[in-house]
């Protein structure tokens, strides 16, 4: 079966490329239907990466957030024409400690290997999980994001003490604000206050207990824990300000992705006997308990739905590069590609 590949060749220019798929190798043939453009995406499309980095992984099929329908399933786990959300991570290996997202040996689509961004995806049945029947397909596009905060709630669960009256989430992006809103379903019993830099988007916040300025935070403001969703330039500064309003003994999660070395405060950090932790994408386990997460809590898919930007139809290269070119303009959201190539 001949497939076809998209492939970003450098910087704004993709290729078509294309390859046998082989039908009969015990993987699960998925034509992506919806899928979603991330920040990942954006560095590598917009050449803001590492130039040796580029060079490296060029030319790459981007895209490790999205849905698709079942094609063909020689194994027969899936039925064709059954609806499922692809797990971008492919680990070589099992270890008892250690998760499959954080082994070195793992691969990651859109960034080690070929993303979503094709006719058709090759993978194994069980990089793949069902999604309920009635779901909105474009907020499923971005499950991945929404597995990488469930990921990191998850931990944080493990590794915070139970006093947690108040839980901070600095960031408000995608991710925090997907961050902020399954802390505030998953925790009831706390506040989640939520802390960015523009007021317009902390305007989304509603489910929020309390949203701030970064800028302009009363006296008197303080977090058990928190969440740092900000990455990029603003980390050092969010980090900071983290360390500086939260309890001794809070638990500092950081999910925020920065390209260059971040000072931390660590006199700070020993004085007050905080725990600082990191999290980064997500295992197959995490993305069953996010649609799970979708199955009993339907209004947090509503929720969702208010942060896509846009949606666009997708039938040619051409289309693809408008799609990646709207999403390098937007100021806050999801965008999705419908794909009919």
């Amino acid at each position: 079966m001949i497939n076809t590949v998209y492939r970003l060749a450098s910087p704004r220019r993709f290729e078509i490329a294309f390859e046998d798929i082989n039908l009969f190798g015990g993987n699960v043939i998925v034509r992506p239907t919806h899928l979603s453009i991330c920040n990942a995406d954006m560095r590598y499309y917009l050449g803001t990466r590492d130039a040796k980095v580029l060079a490296e992984k060029l030319p790459l099929a981007l895209i490790h957030e999205g849905v698709g329908e079942v094609v063909f399933d020689g194994g027969g786990n899936f039925k064709a024409g059954e609806r499922v959300v692809m797990v971008p991570n492919k680990p070589a290996e099992h270890d008892d400690y250690i998760a499959e997202n954080y082994l070195r040996s793992s691969k990651f689509c859109g960034s080690s290997m070929d993303g979503f961004l094709q006719e058709y995806v090759e993978i194994e049945p069980e990089r793949l999980i069902r999604l309920p029947e009635d779901i909105d397909l474009n907020v499923a596009a971005f499950t991945e994001i929404v597995s990488v905060s469930v990921h990191a709630i998850s931990r944080f669960d493990k590794i915070a003490h139970a006093r947690r009256e108040r839980i901070g989430v600095w960031g408000d992006g995608n991710l925090g604000y997907i961050t902020a809103l399954l802390a505030k379903k998953i925790f009831k019993n706390s506040k989640i206050i939520v802390f960015g830099t523009t007021f317009e988007k902390l305007a989304n916040f509603t489910f929020a207990d309390e949203t701030y300025l970064v800028s302009d935070i009363p006296d008197g403001v303080w977090v058990d824990h928190a969440f740092e969703c900000v990455g990029g330039n603003g980390s050092p500064v969010a980090i900071e300000q983290i360390i500086g309003l939260i309890k001794p003994e809070g638990t500092i999660s950081i999910l925020g992705v920065s390209e260059y070395p971040v000072q931390i405060n660590t006199r700070m950090i020993l004085e007050k006997g905080l725990r600082v932790f990191g999290s980064s994408r997500s295992g197959a386990a995490d993305f069953k308990n996010t649609v799970a997460l979708y199955e009993q809590h339907p209004e947090v898919v509503n929720y969702l739905g208010n942060i896509i930007s846009s949606v666009n139809t997708v039938r040619s290269v051409a289309d693809v590069k408008a799609a990646f070119e709207k999403d390098s303009r937007k100021a806050f959201g999801k965008t999705i590609m419908k794909i009919e190539l």
